[in-house]
This record gives C-alpha cells, structure tokens and sequence, in this order.
C-alpha cells in the first residue's frame, strides 16, 4: 500500500486519488494540514517545501505530483523487486 500526503483543497490530490481508485490502487490519505508529523516528512522530501501530492511507497521511496502513469511504472518496478503491496 502506498501513502499519499494531501490537503482537503488540492485538485491534483483530488484527481490523482480518484485515478489510484479507479485504478484499484490501494492507497491511504493523510492531509498534512491536520497531521503536523507529515506535514514535516513532506518537507524533508521536498527541499523544504509542503508540495502535495507527495507519494511515500512501501520502500521509503517518494514521487511529488506524480502521475498516475508514473505511480503504476513505480510499483510495478518495486513489485519485480518484491517490495510492493498494491
């Protein structure tokens, strides 16, 4: 399963979840407005910057503002590795 950091107003959060479920992509949804931890995480990872969506996979690896073509090509890179859950 992999974990997106959002906010309640992003659209590109909105459409990129709404692609992971059409998609049948498991996925859990953490806003950082309401969670002061990621919010920090989601800085460390992007030079400071609170930039959702940001996408934490099952190996620690992150993609910002991927799209759902550069999701599915991650996890099926981790799942050849085997350390994907989908």
């Amino acid at each position: 399963m992999l974990t997106m950091y959002s906010t309640s107003w992003c659209g590109f959060c909105h459409r990129l979840k709404s692609q992971f479920e059409r998609e049948g992509i498991g996925h859990e949804v953490i806003d950082i407005e309401h969670d002061p931890a990621s919010a920090e995480f989601v800085m460390s990872v992007n030079g400071g910057n609170q930039t959702v969506p940001t996408i934490r996979f099952a190996d620690g690896s992150t993609l910002t503002n991927p799209t759902i073509v550069q999701v599915k090509k991650r996890l099926a890179e981790l799942a050849t590795r085997g350390d994907a859950v989908a």
